[in-house]
């Protein structure tokens, strides 16, 4: 599939996508990059149906252009009381660190798509553009739905199992997830074997093996970049960490600050923080998923309810080092500008890659 079908599919005049990354990205952010003539993304998966009618409001006040609205598709929790309860107190002594006793319970604290027929139905109210999913697919059914309200449907894949998955199940294009790439990495089963494949390997694997638009993602920071993924055979690049760092990120200041630090040199796949594999900055949650197997940490998004209690009281004290600071291999080329100015420089660069 060439760049022109997804770019006219998708209502875009430029093969940028900026990725969704749920509480990084916001509406000013989503509104400005398709205001640009790429495809912004906006996150809902931490949120329920009315909030994410809400975050799709505020982009259509700030844009008409086309946007991309990104769901978790994660298996419902299996809550374990023992686990959580041995999880609560290995990092109970962090708490104590900052004078706040850790919670005695922990929540299943985002629903999944999967599981979530208030949000289905808000989508095919709102009718938004574009829909992916991340951590799998939702039910036939609600692809179907989606199709015949006239969404067009993305799903992130890393391996070619997945993306034949996608395939069948009917989507309008894939995202070839690379090893390489910041934030939760998108398989659709955590705790089955990953072959761990970088960008350049699995976009190449799936433009060869599918049949649908390839849209490489992982370590992607610049023009250059974006014209090596072209040349690869991906119809578009989507990037996440390079929109970090932009005017219009959610990042607060610690996560700012470790962004641009050496930090950003030294990435780690992590499950401690969420409960699920996500690719983050060096900090001091990092260095906890050192010390601990994938065995002792509750399912997600369980994990995470404490992962975010601990990284309130931190920070509260000042202390920035348990923030989910995602951020893939490339952090360390993160720019700092307003997103528009960002997709244009992007587009140029893109330009100067390929010319002869």
């Amino acid at each position: 599939m060439d760049t022109r079908h997804l770019t006219s599919l998708l209502g875009i005049e430029l093969p940028i996508i900026q990725a969704p990354m749920a509480g990084v990205s916001s509406p000013a952010m989503a509104a400005a990059v398709s205001n640009a003539g790429a495809l912004g993304s906006i996150g809902v998966g931490a949120t329920d149906a009315e909030g994410a009618r809400a975050m799709i409001a505020a982009v259509r006040e700030r844009s008409a252009r086309p946007f991309n609205v990104n769901l978790f598709c994660h298996a419902p929790a299996v809550a374990d009381a023992a686990i959580e309860a041995a999880w609560i107190a290995r990092l109970a002594p962090l708490f104590a660190e900052f004078d706040v006793d850790a919670p005695h319970v922990l929540d299943e604290i985002y629903r999944s798509f999967v599981d979530d027929e208030p949000m289905l139905q808000m989508l095919l109210d709102e009718r938004p553009t574009i829909i992916s999913f991340h951590f799998g697919l939702p039910s036939e059914l609600a692809i179907q739905a989606l199709h015949d309200a006239g969404v067009t449907l993305l799903a992130s894949a890393t391996s070619l199992d997945e993306a034949r998955i996608a395939e069948r199940a009917g989507v309008d294009a894939v995202v070839a997830q690379g090893w390489e790439a910041g934030g939760h990495r998108g398989v659709f089963d955590p705790n089955a074997p990953d072959d761990r494949l970088g960008t350049m390997a699995l976009t190449r694997l799936l433009v060869d093996a599918i049949d649908l638009p390839v849209i490489a993602a992982g370590g992607i920071m610049d023009g250059a970049g974006i014209a090596a993924a072209l040349d690869l055979g991906a119809a578009a690049a989507q990037l996440g960490t390079a929109f970090i760092a932009c005017d219009e990120s959610l990042a607060d200041a610690g996560y700012r600050a470790a962004l641009a630090s050496d930090a950003a040199l030294h990435t780690q796949m992590v499950r401690a923080v969420s409960g699920r594999p996500a690719r983050i900055l060096a900090n001091r949650f990092a260095a906890l998923d050192d010390e601990v197997s994938a065995t002792q940490i509750p399912t997600y998004p369980i994990a995470y309810d404490l992962g975010k209690a601990l990284h309130a009281a931190a920070k509260s004290r000042g202390e920035h080092g348990f923030g989910a600071q995602w951020a893939g291999q490339g952090a360390p080329m993160a720019r700092a500008m307003p997103a528009g100015d960002l997709v244009a420089t992007l587009a140029a660069e893109i330009s100067a890659a390929r010319k002869p």
